[in-house]
């Protein structure tokens, strides 16, 4: 084979191989401080009536990010959820039917902001504790869900992400509990503020949060720079 047709052997072509592309979202919710993760079971599939992460296929007149949105509203109803990409999958025998190339997505939310319902096609949707998560998932899950974890805890130690885990006003000390639980250590009261601080990333309400002892100050993300 030519130089040139080996180039000509890596263009996309009519006759191209095919695969299907579809979009798998880790949630992540913030409970009593734990980390929680929500996993639902089908009525249908290879997998169904076992435990996987919400997703589905990318239709021809979709983006990847516009399918992580319809897969996530059409199988738990949450709507307007903001979601980062964490890696795609390409695996060959990543689905029992055909060749699926997979987009992993994570996002972060307050479970009490999204009640749960079964939708359609949806027999069970529940959230668990990230040391709780059922055996056997569905697919390549588990490696999904392992490797989402992993990416936002690598994400935390250099950035301020919180999606919705925390109110839109919360004290430094609940700031400092949910890293804790995220990354499960003990962090340093005084280097911790001081790393927080240096991310320009709150700004002071003025207001003190009522009912605890010391009234501490209430903070914000500033909207300008908060990475959500």
């Amino acid at each position: 084979m030519t130089k040139q047709e080996k180039l000509q052997d890596i263009q996309v072509k009519p006759d191209s191989f095919e695969c299907s592309v579809t979009a798998d979202i880790t949630v992540f919710g913030y409970v009593d401080g734990k980390l929680k993760i929500l996993l639902i079971k089908r009525s249908f599939g290879h997998f169904k009536n076992q435990w996987h992460v919400p997703g589905g296929v990318m239709e021809a007149d979709e983006t990847i990010e516009d399918c992580a949105a319809k897969v996530l509203f059409s199988l738990t109803g949450f709507r307007d959820i903001h979601f980062e990409q964490v890696k795609t999958y390409t695996e060959l025998d990543r689905h029992p039917l055909k060749r699926v190339i997979t987009v992993c997505f994570y996002a972060l939310v307050r479970p009490e902001n999204h009640p749960l319902t079964l939708r359609d096609n949806v027999t069970s949707i529940d959230w668990f504790d990230m040391d709780k998560i059922p055996e056997k998932l569905g697919y390549d899950h588990e490696k999904l869900i392992n490797e989402a974890y992993l990416f936002v805890q690598n994400n935390l130690r250099h950035k301020l992400i919180v999606g919705e885990l925390l109110p839109k006003e919360f004290t430094l000390q609940e700031l400092q509990n949910l890293y804790e639980d995220i990354l499960d250590v003990e962090l340093d009261r005084r280097n911790f503020r001081k790393r927080i601080f240096q991310m320009d990333v709150l700004e002071n309400t003025g207001e003190k949060k009522q009912g605890v002892k010391g009234g501490p100050y209430l903070y914000r993300l500033k909207q300008s720079k908060a990475i959500r």
